[in-house]
């Protein structure tokens, strides 16, 4: 049954307005994932076969898209973001508004991407702080079909070695691919997700699990020397070794 869904945050980011309009509309790979920028004008292109309907450099850039490609189950979906200058323009306030209508499996799917947003919006929030703007190498990767049962993502944490009492912020050092040590800011925390923060990196555990899907990981790297297909090959090692 179809049903509209709208999912509002607000936050704000040291990062100057100017800084956090070039993360969402140019360099989306260091916090989400790569796409090729927006067609900067009101009614351009955007990313996934959207239209820009509202365009105001660096205060509202809005997509809206029906039908969205390769995703049966929303036939509507909107992006809107709202920038406002904060302490003399040094800092930015941000509202993010993601609107649309899912099609089946209504409180899943709004669950899932209710909860999506919130690590999303912080992996910025940390890519804005860290790492912006340097260039990024993105790779994404999921894990076997046994990481999709109902409590697949505790494993996840096991397999890093994360002491059950380590809390956001703390400094940790974990078990990489290969079983390399990997030191890193534990910089998010909980049961849907796992997210570390090391000198060059940001990499993210997705519980995906709990929506029915593979658990994932995604790698978003900011070495001058970077390479998204060894990042990709490890990972999945490691990823596929925990659910062996």
């Amino acid at each position: 049954m179809s049903k509209e869904f709208e999912i509002a945050r607000e936050f704000e980011v040291d990062a100057t307005p100017e800084e956090v309009w070039e993360a969402i509309t140019r360099g989306t790979g260091g916090y989400l994932w790569p796409m090729e920028p927006p067609e900067p004008r009101e009614g351009g292109k955007g990313p996934f076969g959207s239209e820009i309907v509202a365009w105001d450099p660096p205060h509202r850039y809005t997509n809206r898209v029906e039908d969205v490609e390769g995703i049966s189950q929303q036939t509507l979906n909107q992006l809107d973001h709202t920038i406002e200058p904060r302490d003399e323009g040094r800092r930015a306030w941000v509202r993010y508004v993601h609107s649309g209508i899912f099609v089946d499996d209504w409180d899943n799917q709004y669950d899932g991407a209710s909860k999506h947003t919130d690590f999303y919006l912080h992996t910025l929030r940390e890519y804005l702080t860290h790492f912006a703007p340097r260039p990024v190498t993105f790779a994404t990767l999921n894990g076997p079909e046994a990481s999709t049962a109902a409590d697949a993502f505790t494993a996840v944490a096991g397999a890093l070695g994360l002491p059950e009492d380590a809390a956001e912020g703390a400094a940790v050092s974990v078990r990489g691919p290969g079983g390399r040590p990997l030191d890193a800011v534990l910089d998010f925390r909980n049961a849907y997700f796992i997210g570390l923060r090391t000198e060059g990196a940001l990499i993210r555990f997705f519980g995906r699990n709990h929506w029915g899907a593979p658990v994932g990981i995604s790698v978003h790297d900011f070495a001058p020397d970077a390479d998204a297909k060894a990042n990709e090959l490890a990972w999945q090692q490691w990823l596929d070794g925990v659910y062996a």
